[in-house]
This record gives C-alpha cells, sequence and structure tokens, in this order.
C-alpha cells in the first residue's frame, strides 16, 4: 500500500466519524446555487480533510465538491467529495460514502469509498489491486449483455440527457436492473455484485476514486466516448468483458486497454 493510500484511510477514518455523529439526526440541509443539497457534515468533513492535507502535504492542489479548488506546486492533487449521495444520507438512507482519491500528473493512483452506514470501505492503488474491507473483490464474468445485471441512478437523469435512447435499449435488452445510486453501483460493479453502472451527469469529485478501484478490480470505467477519466461528465463502468458492446449504445468506441 502507498503512503498516499495509508493517509487517506486516514482521512476516511476521520470523515466516518463526524458523518455518523450527524446522520439520522436531523442535518440541517440547505439547497446550493446548482440546485444540490449540502448538510452541514459535507461542509465540516471538507473543512477538517482540506486542513489535515494542508498540514501533511502542503504543496498538494485540493479539489472538492464544497469549496474553490487549490493548486499546489508538486503535480499532485486530492480529489474529495464530503458526502457522495447527500440526497440520501439527507433522507436517512444509508447509500453515501465519503470519497477521496489521490491523483498524480493527471493520473488516480489511489482512493477510498469509505460507506460508513454500510459498514463497507472499498480501496485501491495502482498495482495492489482492489478490497472492500481489507478483502480483495473482484468483477464478474459475464460476458453478454442479455445476462447482465444494471445499476442506474436516475431514470429522469437519463431521461433529460443525450442519451436516453441507449439507455432504454441497454436496460431492454438486460437480465435484470437496479435503481442504486451514486458511488454504490460503481463498487457493485467491483465487487461482481452487478455487471454494469451508468450514469450520465458526473462531477470529478463523484468518480474521483473509483476509477481506479474498478479497474483494480479488473474492470473499466469510462465517459461516453470510451475515455477512461474522471472528467468526462459521466461514466460507463462494466466488467470489461461488456464494454464495448454496452460503450457502442451510447455511440463511443471502447479504447484498448493499455498493457
Amino acid at each position: 500500500m502507498s503512503a498516499e493510500l495509508d493517509f487517506a484511510h486516514h482521512l476516511a477514518d476521520l470523515a466516518d466519524a463526524i458523518s455518523m455523529q450527524h446522520f439520522r439526526r436531523d442535518p440541517k440541509v440547505r439547497i446550493k446555487a446548482d440546485n444540490t443539497p449540502v448538510t452541514e457534515a459535507d461542509e465540516a468533513i471538507e473543512q477538517l480533510l482540506r486542513d489535515e492535507i494542508k498540514a501533511a502535504f502542503p504543496d498538494h492542489g485540493i479539489l472538492g465538491e464544497e469549496q474553490e479548488e487549490t493548486s499546489g506546486s508538486s503535480g499532485a492533487k486530492w480529489i474529495i467529495d464530503p458526502i457522495d449521495g447527500t440526497k440520501n444520507y439527507s433522507a436517512g438512507i444509508p447509500i453515501w460514502a465519503t470519497l477521496i482519491a489521490f491523483e498524480r500528473g493527471g493520473v488516480v493512483e489511489c482512493g477510498i469509498a469509505s460507506a460508513a452506514a454500510l459498514r463497507e470501505r472499498y480501496a485501491a492503488a495502482r498495482g495492489e489491486g482492489a478490497t472492500r474491507n481489507a478483502e480483495p473483490i473482484h468483477v464478474s464474468d459475464t460476458d453478454d449483455l442479455s445476462k447482465a445485471r444494471v445499476g442506474f441512478t436516475s431514470i429522469h437523469g437519463f431521461e433529460r440527457s443525450p442519451y436516453a435512447d441507449a439507455f432504454r435499449k441497454l436496460l431492454g435488452g438486460a437480465a435484470s436492473d437496479r435503481g442504486i445510486g451514486d458511488f454504490y453501483g460503481h463498487m457493485l460493479v467491483a465487487a461482481g455484485s452487478l455487471d454494469l453502472m451508468v450514469e450520465p451527469s458526473l462531477k470529478p469529485w463523484d468518480l474521483g476514486p473509483l476509477l481506479v478501484i474498478v479497474e483494480e478490480a479488473g474492470g473499466r470505467l469510462t465517459d461516453f466516448t470510451g475515455e477512461a477519466t474522471i472528467y468526462g461528465g459521466g461514466a460507463l463502468t462494466t466488467n470489461g468483458r461488456l464494454h464495448a458492446s454496452a460503450l457502442a449504445l451510447f455511440g463511443g468506441k471502447a479504447a484498448k486497454r493499455p498493457g
């Protein structure tokens, strides 16, 4: 495990303590200018993690959901979503997580998705494999979309996107589908419980650690053009075997896996 991943675990421990302190205890919610919710826990977690990162790595940049991005001088950057799934969090639904990723030279090297209410922590570092609660995880071996278990966040979100027709075709041809929101569907693909997860509109902090966790579990996470990136605005996550056929529905072309 890298020193950065060890530090990410430390940050996740701090975040979990705050998030669980407020969960299901009527957290104060306000609506931001972009019409998304934020709670006092979101803001407290991000501030604490930023303080910890600045103290430990003063030359690293920080990109988070709740504050302006700060640049660093080292080419390294931490990417934080204090609570991914704030709507669930504020409603008392336990499917939410703190997402922490470490990026250097444009490559996400390690990351954590800590789902405190579920008592699940997903983690990965390049070349080290992916884990859930320190146990190795791996994607499924399903190789036919007609047999696939598909996850998605919101039907309405897709209906308002340019990918509505592709989304309908995907679900119509799959064996089963589940509305499993935010980070969790991608982690279920990494763990082999789902074969495919798709979301049309995402920010980098929504995907920060998910890319490296999915890839280290043997899967693929790309935008709808086929690029493996957290900056593409959407995400298609698969077990790898299904990626080309699923991506073709959305008009993209799967790039050859590196190496």
